[in-house]
């Protein structure tokens, strides 16, 4: 985008909006001393237009940046909460585009302090990371088994009864994998921080793995799982998921199958926490907690439920 075209952008966001004689060329010295790409400079023009115009409105008097106050950013963001029923993320965004403005005049000497600097973003409800439903599991490993993807069937089972991550996956060796008639259990040896655990193959899991390795290609490579032109990458097991997204209709991908995960085991094993963080590879118990928390459509279920 030229410079012109660019100032004329930065006018524009104005446009119908009584504002100050500088106001305009303000913003536009903004955006033209930061390399902010395209989408970032789209959303800090409609975030501050959406400001300027609230504050003319509000206060019947024409925006201008010395005039803003710390009671007027505090009421725009309740305002955009309370009134316009925005969500969390497109509040605190409009915040951090006023925290950004407002900084970059204090730096350049056009207004002494900053009114947004104090207003706190909103506090986003913490919710459980969302895995697959039950029949959506059943799905994918139907359409596996339906296309005797032998090679698939054994990921996608690594991942729904181990937790691990793809990184876990793509390294692990044959001499990590130890397999009996009763028990088993792959060693991952390169999850975060380089730190080692052990975890149980549940038995479908065995069996999945036994089939894969009876038909694995006779690739010169350590590593479980191989393609054609040697071992499968981070790419390959993304491109696995995206293809079978596809298939069913469902999106899929690596860490949404440790989310799925995780939730089946503490559905099985209420509250044990300690366990799943062994499994799972967390270091801090806090992490694991998360999946303590409801999913937003189990908040939304509970919620039905009531009746006056």
């Amino acid at each position: 985008m030229c410079q012109q075209s660019r100032k004329n952008s930065s006018d524009s966001v104005f446009r119908g909006i009584p504002v100050g004689g500088d106001e305009p060329a303000l913003f536009s010295q903004f955006l033209d001393t930061h390399d902010f790409a395209d989408d970032t400079r789209r959303a800090f023009r409609q975030d501050i237009r959406k400001f300027a115009g609230w504050f003319s409105e509000s206060n019947r008097e024409p925006f201008v940046v010395g005039r803003v106050t710390v009671r007027d950013v505090t009421d725009f963001k309740n305002h955009l909460r309370n009134d316009l029923g925005q969500a969390v993320s497109t509040v605190n965004r409009a915040l951090v585009a006023l925290r950004r403005f407002f900084r970059w005049l204090v730096e350049h000497g056009h207004v002494p302090s900053s009114p947004a600097k104090q207003v706190k973003e909103l506090r986003r409800q913490p919710l459980a990371p969302k895995g697959l439903e039950r029949n959506q599991v059943r799905s994918l490993l139907r359409e596996v088994e339906l296309r005797q993807d032998v090679r698939a069937n054994a990921i996608f089972h690594l991942l729904l009864y181990t937790g691990c991550r793809v990184g876990d996956l793509v390294n692990l060796k044959l001499d990590d994998v130890v397999m009996g008639q009763r028990s088993g259990s792959a060693v991952f040896r390169s999850g975060k921080g380089n730190k080692e655990r052990s975890v149980p193959l549940p038995h479908p899991a065995r069996v999945a793995l036994v089939a894969y390795l009876e038909t694995r290609p006779p690739i010169d490579s350590p590593r479980v799982f191989v393609g054609e032109r040697g071992a499968l990458t981070d790419r390959g097991i993304r491109n696995l998921c995206d293809k079978y997204s596809a298939i069913c209709g469902f999106k899929i991908h690596p860490h949404l199958l440790r989310h799925t995960m995780a939730h089946k085991f503490l559905d099985d094993n209420p509250g044990d926490l300690v366990a799943l963080a062994q499994v799972l590879g967390h270091e801090n118990l806090n992490t694991t907690k998360r999946y303590v928390q409801r999913t937003e459509k189990q908040l939304g279920e509970a919620c039905e439920r009531l009746f006056y």
